[in-house]
């Protein structure tokens, strides 16, 4: 037992005063940074809605019974293919009377031609009158416009035939088909048939505040000059993954919405592998490059009611506390310091918890900070290590 105590004695007489694990800083020691400058990224993002260059929404201009229908939901379809079948009966019926008004018009024109070249045959002869020429004369320029007016019946009648097979105005893919075979369609109807949507080139609509368009508009020279200046953008799809291809903003909306106070702008991304579909989510991210940023880690910061405080180092090292603006997009580390803080201003950098506004500190470097951190903690384990053979010993008999 004696020499368990005496070895405890010299374990402990080793260790100094204030041997806690603790550092050993002097009165008043404090990590102070200088402020300076330096390039660095950030990235802004906004919500954003994905559609196709061109969305068609496919409608039928006759009412009927839908009897066929030619494509899947998802089919690539080209210009002109054919989308959907609707009953035609009445309309081919339609037609054929078209075209018997056509040939009754023309039978009759042709007898009202041969009158009329007959009466002038008459009248040269002096076998009829004016009257009865001028009157030949009429019923063959009558007879002319029926047979006109006939052929405009027949193709009214040809046209509304061709309504009843629903062409694909566009080359595309094919969305949902909330009609099968049998559903009655009209023009009328509240849903349209299908949606062909051109996918080669995807559009992504966003909004930015009136406020940042303003600002665009007035660096650039306007939207045109600002749509041209703005910075290639990348697509965060809604698995959180970064969408491939680049974008470019190629369009604004020329009305600001009252309601949010916001300006859309529209992005086009290529899709060549047609990995984006219409009517998908995402968000845009812009980045944003700035050369000459001020950043300082948010733990020499402190935060009362949203506002961000550091303390500052003056000439006669003491310090102030101050209030810095900071941009609002940040890293979970840094902060973008946008006011109260300039290069060649001194901060406090670690251990702020303890200050107070125009206490006298005595600045050391972080690296000299970070060194007493590193002693304290070897210390400690080895008065673990010191405890760890005491109580060995102290179990043996």
């Amino acid at each position: 037992m004696m020499m368990v105590a005496a070895l405890g004695l010299t374990l402990v007489s080793c260790g100094g005063g204030g041997r806690s694990g603790k550092p050993n800083f002097a009165d008043n020691e404090y990590a102070v940074r200088t402020v300076s400058t330096e390039s660095t990224q950030l990235q802004t993002t906004y919500p954003a809605t994905i559609k196709g260059v061109q969305d068609v929404q496919i409608r039928p201009k006759v009412s009927g019974f839908i009897t066929k229908v030619c494509v899947q939901e998802g089919q690539s379809v080209s210009v002109g293919q054919l989308l959907f079948v609707i009953d035609n009966e009445t309309y081919q019926a339609q037609l054929r009377q078209a075209k018997a008004s056509v040939n009754t018009a023309q039978a009759q024109l042709a007898t009202a031609k041969l009158t009329f070249e007959n009466a002038q045959k008459l009248y040269a002869a002096k076998v009829i009158g004016e009257y009865e020429l001028q009157t030949a004369e009429n019923t063959y320029n009558t007879s002319s416009a029926q047979l006109a007016q006939a052929k405009a019946g027949l193709a009214s009648a040809e046209e509304m035939l061709s309504y009843c097979y629903v062409k694909s105005p566009a080359s595309g893919v094919v969305g949902s088909l909330p009609f099968k075979v049998g559903a009655l369609v009209s023009s009328a109807s509240a849903e349209p048939l299908t949606t062909v949507s051109d996918i080669n080139t995807m559009e992504v609509y966003f909004s930015v505040t009136e406020k940042d368009m303003l600002t665009m508009t007035k660096n650039e020279g306007g939207v045109s000059g600002a749509l041209a200046a703005y910075p290639p953008v990348q697509l965060q799809l809604a698995d959180g993954s970064i969408y491939s291809e680049p974008g470019k903003v190629v369009k604004a909306s020329g009305v600001i919405d009252a309601s949010t106070g916001s300006v859309s702008l529209i992005a086009r991304f290529a899709n060549p592998r047609h990995e984006l579909r219409s009517g998908g989510a995402g968000q845009i991210v812009i980045p944003n490059v700035n050369s000459s940023a001020i950043l300082i880690p948010q733990t020499a910061t402190s935060e009362v009611q949203n506002k961000k405080f550091v303390y500052l180092v003056g000439k006669d090292n003491k310090v102030k506390y101050t209030e810095i603006q900071v941009n609002p997009q940040d890293d979970g580390i840094y902060y973008i310091v946008t006011g109260g803080l300039k290069p060649g201003d001194r901060y406090v950098s670690k251990g702020i918890t303890s200050l107070s506004d125009g206490m006298e500190i005595k600045p050391i470097s972080e690296a000299q900070y970070q060194k007493k951190i590193d002693d304290a903690a070897k210390l400690g384990e080895g008065q673990n290590s010191a405890s760890a053979v005491i109580g060995a010993l102290s179990g043996k008999k």
